[in-house]
This record gives structure tokens, C-alpha cells and sequence, in this order.
């Protein structure tokens, strides 16, 4: 009788031994895989909230968006551990900030050209610009350079290197007009609009401020190199979770979405 006992309590703990196992394994396999990904307040927020619920549906991973209004503290946050990601510049401002900053970055994918436009309460056509007219710039390097750019190519000023992407108004060698420049933070700019003569404000800002691209007195097309992208550490670029939200990304469902907030002016980079 004593060994018949000792038999059945052996065996029962053994069972509840792997009971318990089984259980950990479960917890294991539908533990919730989870990151952080920055992007820009606004429709860009509206874009991602689409991803993430692809990235839910299709990978079983969660996504939480973090949201910023500037463009400094997303790559600040991404490089000290607080987002696993960020979603909400282009390659040379990364390159910039990578440069000046020295962030160990790297681009995991692309998303959209956002293209900038210059805008005008006061005047139909560039033709139409005064003397002296004070014209508003992004403040960052690289945003300020594309405006700086557009403004050569439509022959109001000349620049020393029309190929310096960051060219700044210490580069205009000719100023026919004597255009007067305004260096301000873009997401202030479409607040500014009625006080210059002419606004220079990426797309990201100027939808939500009610202004269409199609009504820029000078826009960026399609082709242009400023195609945004999803940053992450250096080294994750191909980390599953990461591989899996620039999937969900780069969908038909994500496009759509962003052709119905931007009215056209976003244009898919990954095609």
C-alpha cells in the first residue's frame, strides 16, 4: 500500500510539473510583441493608425504611435531607446541629423514624397510678386534647401550650387527681386501665411491648414529625391517587428488612405 502511494503521488506531481510547463509555454507563445513608432501630429498619425492595424491584423504585433510637432525630438527619442522607430522625414535630412547630431541611424523603408509647395494670400501667380517681397522658409536645413531650390528653378533667385540640397539664402548670388527671407519652424509656417508674401510649407503642414497643393504658386513634383522614410538604430533595420510595420506600410490600404487625406499629394516611394 506504502509504494502504491508513493507511486500515485509521484505521478500526480509529475503531472502538475507539466502542467505548469505547458502553461509558461502558452504565456510564451501569445506574449503580445509590441513597439514604438514616432510620427508627425496630424494626417501622417491618421496614415500610421492604417499600418498599425495591418501590422495587428496580419502580424499579431502592436504598434503604438507616439506623435510629435517637430522635427527634432522624433530622431532625439528614436536615439535614446524611447520608439523603436519614426516615420516623418526624408534621406537628407536624416543624413543631417545623422551628421550633425552623431546618431547612429539607418532606414529600414520608405513611405511617402510629401511635396513642398509655396503658397501666397496675397498674390495669384509668382509673376505677381512684389519688390522686396518677404518670402517664409522652413528653418531646418534640408527643407529650407528644397525651397531654396524651387526658388531657383523658377528663376526668382540664382544660387551658387543649384545641387546643394541644403543651400541657404547665403547662397543666392542673384536677387533680382531683393526678396527678403524669413527662416521659420515648419510647422509655424501656414500661421505666418497672412503676414509674407509668399510661404514655403511641406505638404505634412499645409493639408491640414486647409491648403491644396494644387494651389501652390510653385510645387514639387513627383519626382523629387525627398521621399520619406521609416528610421530605426542602426543594426535593427532588419529586426522582424521593424521588417513587419514597413510591410504594413508599404500597403494598398495605407496608399488609399493617404491619397484620401492629402488630396494627391502624397506619393507612394516604395513603387
Amino acid at each position: 500500500m506504502q509504494v502504491t502511494l508513493t507511486r500515485l503521488f509521484g505521478a500526480a506531481t509529475l503531472a502538475s510539473a507539466i502542467l505548469v510547463a505547458g502553461c509558461g509555454n502558452d504565456d510564451g507563445a501569445t506574449e503580445t510583441r509590441s513597439i514604438k513608432v514616432g510620427t508627425m501630429s496630424g494626417p501622417e498619425s491618421e496614415v500610421m493608425e492604417v499600418a498599425v492595424q495591418i501590422a495587428r491584423e496580419r502580424y499579431d504585433l502592436e504598434v503604438e504611435i507616439i506623435e510629435f510637432t517637430d522635427y527634432v525630438s522624433p530622431n532625439a527619442a528614436l536615439a535614446d531607446g524611447s520608439l523603436d522607430a519614426n516615420a516623418f522625414q526624408h534621406e537628407p535630412y536624416l543624413r543631417s541629423m545623422i551628421e550633425d547630431r552623431g546618431y547612429d541611424l539607418a532606414v529600414a523603408g520608405y513611405t511617402f514624397v510629401y511635396p513642398i509647395g509655396a503658397y501666397s494670400e496675397r498674390h495669384d501667380s509668382i509673376e505677381e510678386l512684389p519688390e522686396r517681397a518677404i518670402v517664409a522658409l522652413p528653418n531646418d536645413p534640408t527643407n529650407g534647401g528644397r525651397a531654396m531650390i524651387l526658388m531657383h528653378n523658377a528663376d526668382l533667385i540664382e544660387l551658387d550650387d543649384p545641387e546643394n540640397l541644403e543651400a541657404t539664402p547665403i547662397n543666392v548670388v542673384e536677387n533680382p527681386l531683393g526678396l527678403r527671407f524669413r527662416e521659420i519652424e515648419a510647422a509655424q509656417l501656414p500661421r505666418v501665411l497672412t503676414d509674407v508674401d509668399l510661404a514655403f510649407i511641406n505638404n505634412t503642414f499645409a493639408q491640414p491648414a486647409g491648403l491644396r497643393l494644387d494651389d501652390a504658386l510653385i510645387q514639387e513634383g513627383a519626382e523629387s529625391p525627398y521621399v520619406n522614410l521609416i528610421a530605426v538604430r542602426a543594426g535593427d533595420e532588419e529586426r522582424e517587428e521593424i521588417q513587419q510595420l514597413v510591410s504594413a506600410y508599404q500597403s494598398e490600404e495605407v496608399a488609399a488612405k493617404a491619397a484620401e487625406l492629402f488630396d494627391g499629394g502624397a506619393v507612394p516611394g516604395w513603387q
